[in-house]
């Protein structure tokens, strides 16, 4: 077992650090902001992810994970040393890496042994070959520093599950001697490990991500034209997915991706692409079908009640997606502030999101205690994020709206189920549920 220290307690780098600890290696994550780390030595974790703290306590106890703001404290007799803090978006979609190289510097400078450095910060192709660049201007102690890419692929809701059950892991490297050290560290996963060059690791994660949000966009763009053909999304996609070249794997139909990852990834690979002198044609239609997907439900919404003010609207979902408190380009921030600007009175409520989301949305927005209070009154109800607690909510409860006008952009609920409940419904590329007796709001 190794001794390692993690840069960053973000999303991935808590994650990181605490599976590596419950695999058995000795573990201390550094984050500059002391509140923080204080809440972790705790075992309270700074982010909902199902199983994450549980796991944080078992280590913490049995002294395998630590905590620290110092350095110093943290690189003592570390063997290995990941980075892992943010890369956010540039205005012009290129990853800001100041954060990465200020850590680069902080390693050289208190490094004092040689010690292997792991990227798992998604950068752009080239930035593995940077920080060995500054490390070596800027190092102390004359040790040997090398350094390795290790993508994340991990999935926001289940993390934990996907450090023990993944697809493979990434190593790249230009030394074989600190890829066969990363391998080692990673052997107790029982994942498959694939190591190549360290450009290539880099871009494996960019071209992995652009791949998915290129099916997810490809899958709603089908489901509009599915919409005007009085064709069944769901059964396309099924149809499709049963082709193993194609896959079943993120062909849901909806209102767009969002998160830390597919947004930003995608248009930093585009500027990638872009200061090669090559034109990305195809993700840059990727970006802009997202972008537009986003406001589907408002577009159904305005057909169903052009006129919103003085409305009652209940929004179910704010995070970007389910088992995540997460509000990083959620639809929610589009959705709510296109309502509240149309006067509707808005009430949202999600299970996990709402204090995040307090802090970032509109002061008007209203929260309810659950789905029940939400659309209790409410002229329509638009599902923006499709957690259990609501896929799974009894459907009379729709009978204390207004009006029981459901639009759907996570296709939830059974059309069936729908039309016997009498619940007029509206959700993305599959056939409308109305009824000729239902008619128009105009309170």
């Amino acid at each position: 077992m190794r001794t390692i220290a993690v840069v960053g307690t973000g999303y991935v780098g808590l994650v990181t650090g605490v599976s590596l600890s419950e695999i058995g290696h000795t573990v201390t994550c550094i984050d500059i902001d002391e509140e923080k780390v204080k809440r972790m030595q705790q075992g309270e974790s700074p982010i909902y992810e199902p199983g994450l703290s549980d796991m944080m306590s078992k280590n913490i106890e049995k002294k395998r994970l630590f905590f620290t703001t110092v350095h110093e404290e943290g690189f003592k007799n570390a063997e290995v040393i990941y980075i892992a803090v943010g890369t956010p978006e540039r205005e012009d979609g290129s990853a800001n890496l100041a954060f990465v190289e200020q850590v680069a510097k902080d390693i050289a400078a208190n490094v004092t042994q040689d010690t292997i450095v792991v990227t798992k910060s998604t950068v752009p192709v080239g930035t593995n070959d940077r920080i060995q660049s500054i490390i070596n201007e800027n190092l102390a102690k004359n040790v040997k520093v090398e350094v390795a890419s290790n993508p994340e692929f991990l999935k926001e809701g289940s993390a934990i599950y996907d450090s023990f059950n993944g697809d493979r892991i990434v190593v790249g490297s230009n030394s074989e001697e600190a890829a066969n050290i990363i391998e080692e560290i990673n052997k107790p996963f029982g994942v498959p490990v694939f190591k190549t060059g360290i450009k290539s690791a880099e871009m494996i994660k960019y071209a992995s991500n652009a791949f998915l949000a290129t099916k997810i966009s490809f899958i709603n763009e089908i489901s509009n034209i599915c919409e005007r053909l009085d064709a069944n999304v769901e059964d396309v996609a099924n149809g499709m997915g049963m082709d193993k070249r194609i896959g079943d794997k993120f062909l849901n139909a909806g209102i767009g991706y969002g998160g830390s990852c597919f947004p930003k990834d995608t248009k930093a690979l585009i500027q990638i692409a872009g200061n090669v002198k090559y034109d990305f044609e195809l993700l840059k239609g990727v970006v802009k079908v997202n972008q537009k997907q986003q406001g589907l439900l408002i577009e159904k919404l305005k057909e169903r009640l052009p006129d919103l003010k003085g409305k009652r609207i209940a929004v179910l979902g704010l995070a970007f997606k389910p088992n995540t408190d997460d509000m990083r380009e959620a639809a929610s921030l589009v959705v709510t502030e296109e309502l509240i600007n149309a006067g509707a009175d808005v009430v949202a409520y999600d299970p996990i999101a709402m204090e995040n989301a307090k802090k970032i949305l509109n002061d008007e927005l209203q929260y309810a205690n659950g789905v029940e209070e939400a659309v209790n009154g409410s002229d329509a109800a638009l599902v923006l994020t499709e957690w259990d607690e609501v896929k799974n909510v009894e459907l009379d409860v729709f009978d204390r709206m207004a009006y029981p006008l459901v639009i759907d952009g996570r296709n939830c609920f059974s059309i069936e189920e729908m039309k016997e409940n009498r619940i007029e419904y509206h959700s993305v590329g599959r056939p409308s549920v109305s009824s000729d007796s239902r008619q128009a709001i105009t309170r």
